[in-house]
C-alpha cells in the first residue's frame, strides 16, 4: 500500500502544490491534495496548513507537504500542532537536514523562492532521507515535553 501524504498550499502555492502533487503521484505515494482546488488570491494559508498539519499530528498520515509564498505562515501554522515539526525548506541540504537531525515529518517550501524543478528536487531529497536518531532522537524527544 502507497504511503499517504496530504498536501495544501495558499494561493501562491497554488502551482507549486499541483506539481508536487503530480510528482508524489509519479514517485508511486498517495498524496491526498487538500486544497485548494482553484487559484483564489483570496485563499489563507491556515486553512490549509491545518488539515494538513492535524493528519501530522493525529497520526492519521505521517507525512505532508505545504507551500504558500515563503513558506513562513505554513511553518508557523503547522508546528503550532504537536508532534508536527515542520520545517522551511529553500534548498535541498536543508531539506536533508532536517530530516537527518530533526525527523521532520513536514515539509513547506516556500514558492515565492524556489522554481517548480527546485521545489520537486528538495521533495525528492526529503522523501529519501533517512532520521540519524542517535544524539538527535534525544533532541527531537525534548521538543514535546
Amino acid at each position: 500500500m502507497a504511503e499517504k501524504i496530504l498536501v495544501g498550499a495558499d494561493h501562491v502555492g497554488f502551482k507549486l502544490k499541483n506539481r508536487l502533487v503530480d510528482e508524489l503521484r509519479r514517485l508511486g505515494y498517495e498524496p491526498v491534495d487538500v486544497g485548494p482546488k482553484s487559484l483564489d488570491p483570496a485563499d489563507d494559508y491556515p486553512d490549509y496548513a491545518k488539515p494538513v498539519a492535524q493528519a501530522v499530528s493525529s497520526g492519521e498520515v505521517q507525512r505532508g507537504v505545504l507551500t504558500c509564498g515563503t513558506g513562513l505562515g505554513m511553518s508557523y501554522t503547522a508546528n503550532r500542532f504537536p508532534k508536527v515539526r515542520a520545517a522551511l525548506a529553500w534548498n535541498e541540504q536543508v531539506a536533508e537536514l532536517s530530516r537527518q537531525h530533526g525527523n521532520s515529518n513536514l515539509l513547506v517550501l516556500p514558492a515565492q523562492f524556489v522554481t517548480e524543478e527546485q521545489g520537486v528536487n528538495i521533495l525528492h531529497t526529503w522523501l529519501e532521507t533517512n532520521f540519524e536518531g542517535g544524539r538527535h532522537a534525544r533532541r527531537v524527544e525534548k521538543i514535546d515535553q
